[in-house]
């Protein structure tokens, strides 16, 4: 009579066919729509250029990992494209981010840990040291993160944990920067203050710069939801490359004040000038278009007219490659 009984490699198949199996079912199987890794490249700032020499200086390059994508780490990408017979062009695109980013897991350490880590506090808050060692609170972010992505859940960082954390956007910090910006949301849109690390840097890094001159803070309207989509009262404001800022007042009450125009009594011209001098200064050759109404700054060639643009400028960040044409430099 036939033994019904099997072999014992036979049930570790099997056992390990049903775990899969039962994982599949409760484990999502699609990571965030559309997520990509984000082209960077000299003029950049942000958490993701300073992951991306994070990983540099995980081959060696010495960089200060300041979120400043300067002449140094240009250098240092062009080079490593170089050893890993990529187009050596400066820009770090998905080829140059796979060919940067290796699997870590628990136990890991190294400056590719430091990448990590340096992500996960920028763009979820999980609040870690950046100390290069994959121990259990590390594991524990990543998981959470990879359930808020879609992700199975299994600490493991592979190809599209670093995607989509790449391409996950940040949301800009009110109270870090409470002397340089301010908040204001007239569409209703309560949460729409999250856009791509290098905008949301990028716009930061403005909001200090003029805030230097004693003309006060930057108030920031709309500049899109956590992961980009439909935003109530925009065509635009989806990729998280566009962001509404009020133009100056007299009083420099902008934050608290009425809001104008660039025809209202209180507009300062001045000063909105420099604010705009400050967006294109701190995102060098990563800006799209300034949209405002004021003819003079237009004429100076510093804004360009768009319908209903009297009373806000819209800055479009951008970026030598991008799936979008409307948002490549």
């Amino acid at each position: 009579m036939p033994s019904h009984t099997l072999p014992a490699g036979r049930w570790a198949v099997l056992l390990a066919a049903v775990v899969a199996l039962l994982v599949g079912l409760v484990s999502p199987a699609q990571a965030l729509g559309g997520a990509f890794a984000p082209t960077q490249s000299k003029g950049n700032r942000g958490s993701d250029v300073a992951a991306l020499q994070y990983l540099l200086n995980a081959q060696g390059a010495g960089l200060t990992a300041d979120g400043v994508f300067g002449a140094g780490t240009d250098s240092a990408v062009r080079s490593f494209q170089t050893a890993k017979s990529l187009d050596a062009d400066g820009i770090v695109g998905p080829n140059t981010w796979k060919a940067l980013t290796p699997t870590v897991r628990e136990g890991n350490q190294g400056e590719a840990v430091k990448a990590l880590q340096h992500l996960l506090n920028a763009k979820r808050g999980a609040g870690l040291t950046v100390d290069g060692a994959f121990g259990p609170g590390t594991a524990s972010a990543v998981r959470t993160f990879q359930g808020h992505a879609g992700l199975g859940a299994d600490g493991v960082v592979g190809p599209d944990t670093w995607t989509n954390l790449l391409w996950h956007y940040e949301a800009i910090d009110y109270a870090y920067n409470a002397g340089t910006l301010c908040n204001q949301s007239p569409d209703g849109n309560a949460s729409a203050d999250w856009g791509t690390a290098a905008a949301v840097a990028q716009l930061e890094a403005a909001a200090r710069s003029f805030s230097a001159l004693g003309r006060g803070k930057v108030p920031v309207g709309d500049v899109g939801f956590e992961h980009g989509g439909t935003i109530n009262g925009h065509a635009s404001h989806q990729v998280g490359l566009d962001a509404d800022l009020w133009p100056v007042r007299t009083d420099s009450a902008q934050c608290g004040g009425s809001r104008i125009t660039w025809q209202s009594a209180a507009y300062d011209r001045g000063a909105t000038r420099e604010l705009v001098k400050a967006l294109l200064a701190a995102a060098p050759g990563h800006v799209k278009f300034v949209y405002f109404n004021d003819p003079q700054l237009i004429a100076e060639g510093l804004t360009v007219q768009y319908p209903n643009h009297d009373n806000h400028l819209h800055i479009r960040y951008c970026e030598p490659v991008h799936p979008n044409a409307s948002y490549q430099c």
